[in-house]
């Protein structure tokens, strides 16, 4: 298997570069202290790095600045411990580390770089203090001069948890430990050892032991996972990184029980070759070693410590190649054909192929037409199998300006192409169909401008069409297909139209002076086609219809107190109408406008009369109108009936029938009650004596040869109201 190997020989050499000694000034640190800044590189442009300690009770900052993390006390005015750090490579790199009070400066020696096993600590022994002693004495001898020392140590291990781990022979002061212990536990222990006089107060100030337990090698590497999965294109250039896997080791850091190595330990399959994949020894990055990927592998990939030599731990990648566009699509035939002047039908599908993923994006294909059609009379889409495209008419053909075309067709991918390829384009002849197609009129709408009695067998115009198909060499032929008033005819071998009976301005198909009849043209081909034209004749007027009055039945009050309006109305233009003028015998005529107003020329009695008007239009052209007039009476407007009158006057004097006198009223008198004074509702009457008054003699009294003088009042009095009631009634006759 491939393996990146460490970084060349370079000019730089990754390290620490300078002496780490950091002075205080007290022997008590307080927690968060901050002490200085150390300088490392690894030869990169990185300015921050990951270190550590063996020394829990302080931490380096990933910008090299040193702080205590839990509180210390300097006994001896210094403290030694190391920090270490690792380059761009993963190569582990141990510095040793002072701190130290200010005022021992002088006395201090640091440990060079090359004893890295541990610092060496200056011994110091407990004191025993001065023996007091008197002359003279007198023994017994031998006589015991110094008291018995006894030693002791306390602290996590000995007196406290884990209680009883560490112990000291008090006699001898020899320190004991009492199990195995584990370092991925625990990795030192502070205990504080005490020396005692028998039978007195201590001997010396307690002394700090520091433990270390020494790392051995009894952890193997174990992957972050215990699978991986990544995807990588087919046409991935070498080098490029797919994944990068991860084992950690709990032995200590920084030393070679911890330092991992990666390899490769197999592939599967081996194709194209046993080494398409290479990993990085120090940091488990796997990257594209081989050409020619393709769709699966499974890698076995080992972690093992003391830099590859030592426990391993396993774990598998599996890689699933996706596809790229690495494979042109590639046409198939490319000739089609379609009928003329058809639009959006089906010309031809293109096929192609493709080598790539199926139904992928690097598979699906588009294509475009890019030359031969600058009319855009085609269009050309994918069709729901990817690999398809098809071309339609966008637009209609014209045989007879073109019988073929050719369009060149360039096929994409939905994806551009991972690798350089080369564009596959079609040349697709499409040829044209000829079909037969209609007459076209040499003018869609042809205009003219007649009079409305232009005779029978008049030319109205010459229509004229031609025939598209020129290589058919059909003959024309004419046809009137819509002629509302079949006022028309036409020649189906000229296109001559001509009037076959009159026109009428006046028709209900005339529209603002306009009559508008539809033409055929049509070829003499087997499957004959017939194309239209449309003729509008603008017909001019002529006063051909005299004026009549809408009217059939009036009503005229007898005294010719209210005019009667009539309406007159004339079918001809503005130019052969109004003014208007109405004659009779019996009516005086004052025309306004499209209105006559007709009044009584003389006295005529009450009844129902045929009367002849006689109309003329501006230009005299005249006729007789018969209307049917009934002469009423009027009362301010109010027409009443001479009959009704009489008739109930005579049912109310039938009442009053009296044989003591004969008494009449004159109908005359009552004619002129609406001449009355304003204060008086009645008129005065003229009374007669019948005598000599033949009854009903001219139709104008009324009388009774019996109605005595009182009754013919009462009577007359309620004539008279009735009377004044009708007065304000509907008009009626």
């Amino acid at each position: 298997m491939a393996v990146v190997s460490s970084a060349e020989e370079s000019p730089c050499k990754p390290g620490f570069y300078s002496d780490l000694i950091f002075k205080v000034n007290r022997k008590q640190l307080k927690q968060s202290t901050r002490l200085g800044k150390v300088g490392f590189t690894d030869c990169t442009d990185r300015t921050r790095f990951l270190f550590s300690t063996d020394d829990s009770r302080f931490v380096f900052n990933s910008d090299g600045v040193l702080t205590v993390k839990r509180a210390v006390v300097l006994h001896e005015g210094q403290l030694d411990f190391f920090v270490h750090s690792w380059d761009s490579q993963g190569n582990n790199i141990t510095f040793p580390v002072m701190v130290l009070v200010n005022f021992q400066q002088a006395n201090v020696k640091l440990a060079t770089d090359l004893d890295l096993k541990g610092l060496r600590r200056r011994k110091r022994d407990w004191v025993i203090p001065p023996i007091n002693i008197p002359e003279n004495s007198n023994g017994p001898f031998p006589l015991k001069m110094v008291t018995k020392i006894l030693y002791s140590i306390t602290g996590p291990g000995a007196t406290e948890d884990p209680v009883g781990l560490f112990t000291m022979d008090k006699d001898t002061g020899d320190l004991y430990v009492h199990q195995r212990l584990d370092r991925e536990k625990q990795g030192h222990y502070t205990l504080f050892a005490h020396a005692d006089s028998a039978g007195s107060s201590k001997a010396e100030d307690p002394m700090e032991i520091i433990i270390n337990v020494i790392d051995m090698n009894d952890n193997k590497p174990i992957f972050e996972q215990t699978s991986y999965a990544a995807k990588v294109a087919e046409s991935s250039p070498k080098g490029t990184t797919v994944i990068q896997v991860k084992a950690t080791d709990a032995d200590e850091p920084g030393n070679d029980n911890s330092i991992i190595r990666y390899t490769i330990l197999s592939q599967e399959p081996k194709l194209p070759s046993d080494s398409m994949f290479a990993i990085n020894s120090f940091n488990g990055a796997i990257m594209v070693e081989g050409v020619g990927l393709d769709r699966k592998y499974t890698l076995k990939i080992q972690a093992a410590d003391i830099k590859g030599e030592g426990l391993s731990g396993r774990t598998a990648v599996v890689l699933k190649v996706t596809d790229s566009n690495d494979n042109p699509p590639v046409f198939t035939a490319s000739t089609g054909s379609v009928d003329e002047n058809a639009v959006g039908v089906l010309v031809f599908k293109l096929s192609v192929t493709d080598k790539d993923e199926p139904n992928s994006p690097a598979w699906n294909a588009k294509f475009k037409i890019i030359r031969g059609d600058p009319d855009n009379l085609f269009s050309i889409e994918t069709g729901t199998y990817k690999q398809e495209g098809i071309i339609k008419t966008a637009k209609g053909l014209d045989f007879e300006k073109s019988r073929t075309h050719t369009l060149e067709v360039i096929v994409e991918n939905e994806v551009p192409f991972a690798i350089p390829l080369t564009t596959s384009t079609a040349t697709v002849v499409v040829t044209v169909k000829d079909v037969n197609e209609p007459p076209i009129f040499k003018e869609k709408e042809m205009t003219v401008q007649k009079s409305e009695d232009l005779p029978v067998e008049s030319v109205i115009i010459k229509s004229e069409a031609e025939d598209p198909d020129l290589a058919r060499e059909n003959a024309i032929k004419y046809k009137i297909i819509d002629d509302p008033d079949n006022w028309l005819t036409v020649d189906e071998d000229s296109g001559l139209v001509k009037v076959k009976s009159l026109m009428d301005r006046e028709s209900p198909n005339v529209k603002e002076n306009k009559y508008t009849a539809l033409l055929g043209a049509y070829d003499n081909d087997p499957v004959p086609a017939t194309g239209t034209g449309t003729l509008v004749i603008i017909l001019e007027d002529v006063n051909d219809n005299p004026p009549f009055i809408e009217e059939r039945n009036i009503t005229v009050c007898k005294d010719a107190s209210a005019p009667v309006l009539l309406t007159v109305t004339d079918r001809d233009g503005p130019l052969h109408s109004a003014p208007y003028n109405v004659m009779s015998k019996v009516f005086f005529s004052v025309f306004a406008e499209t209105k006559v107003e007709l009044v009584l020329k003389s006295s005529v009695l009450s009844g129902t009369y045929q009367v002849i008007l006689r109309v003329s239009d501006t230009d005299g052209l005249e006729q007789n109108c018969t209307i049917q007039a009934k002469v009423c009476y009027c009362v301010e407007n109010k027409r009443v009936d001479e009959q009704t009158i009489r008739g109930v006057v005579g049912g109310i004097l039938l009442l009053s029938i009296s044989s003591e006198q004969q008494w009449f009223i004159s109908i005359s008198a009552l004619s002129r009650h609406r001449r009355a004074p304003p204060h008086s509702p009645f008129m005065p009457l003229h009374v007669y004596s019948t005598s000599q008054i033949s009854p009903f003699s001219n139709g104008t009294h009324l009388f009774h040869k019996d109605l005595n003088k009182e009754k013919f009042r009462n009577a007359f009095f309620s004539f008279m109201f009735f009377f004044h009631h009708q007065q304000n009634a509907t008009k009626t006759c």
